[in-house]
């Protein structure tokens, strides 16, 4: 197999839409934010999906960066730096929850249950260190990043607009979240998750175009050895 940026591209494009449908499947039914809860399976097996989802999405961005770098300009850039960074910190904090929190919640329930407040969007009665700031700088780059970032690809024209449009405004959507219910934060991800899909698939399309017209060329020219009618 030949490995193109035409062929990297599409794997992108799938990795985008990957982490879309990931991104809504663990909305669904998501146990409460408690400690009774991360001791469960289910609990682990959620964040874990979680972490392949936030690795899923950077390749997917990156993907769609790369396809208009030159068009997308300054803004393009900024967007893309702020999102990435927003699901690099998002994965790690799946991460901790998924595979760390689990042996901490007998022996440091308190501690535990200050975690689960933080990321709720609450004030925990005890410390925490630095995972109130990595919530912060996640959600900043989150909220930020998805507007910049989808105004950017709105703007080129390259791939789906009505996706980049809805990244933006899903995503700007959610600073909402901070006078609403924590519930409330599965439903404002699916829009999200929407977005994600559509601009995935539309780079996984953008790119098999990409390959066709590349090898009808390769296939017409001189340089290829065959006679040209």
């Amino acid at each position: 197999m030949t490995i193109t940026t035409s062929t990297l591209g599409r794997a992108a494009g799938l990795a985008a839409a990957a982490a879309g449908l990931l991104f809504i499947a663990v909305q669904i039914n998501h146990p409460p934010m408690e400690v009774a809860s991360v001791s469960t399976t289910e609990w682990v097996v959620r964040n874990s999906m979680k972490v392949v989802m936030a690795a899923l999405a950077l390749a997917g961005m990156t993907g769609m960066y790369v396809r208009q770098v030159r068009q997308a300009g300054l803004m393009g850039l900024v967007g893309y730096l702020l999102f990435a960074s927003g699901y690099l910190v998002m994965m790690a904090i799946a991460f901790v929850a998924a595979y760390i929190l689990p042996s901490l919640a007998e022996t440091a329930p308190a501690y535990v249950d200050d975690v689960l407040t933080v990321a709720s969007g609450g004030s925990p009665t005890g410390d925490v260190g630095l995972f109130a700031t990595a919530n912060q700088i996640s959600g900043v780059g989150y909220l930020a990043g998805g507007v910049i970032f989808g105004i950017a690809l709105f703007r080129v024209r390259v791939l789906a607009r009505w996706a980049a449009a809805l990244l933006a405004v899903a995503t700007a959507s959610t600073v909402l979240l901070q006078v609403l219910p924590y519930a409330f934060h599965r439903l404002f991800a699916v829009p999200t998750g929407v977005a994600l899909i559509g601009l995935g698939v539309s780079l996984w399309r953008d790119q098999r175009q990409a390959a066709r017209t590349s090898r009808d060329s390769s296939a017409l020219s001189p340089a290829s050895g065959q006679a040209v009618r």
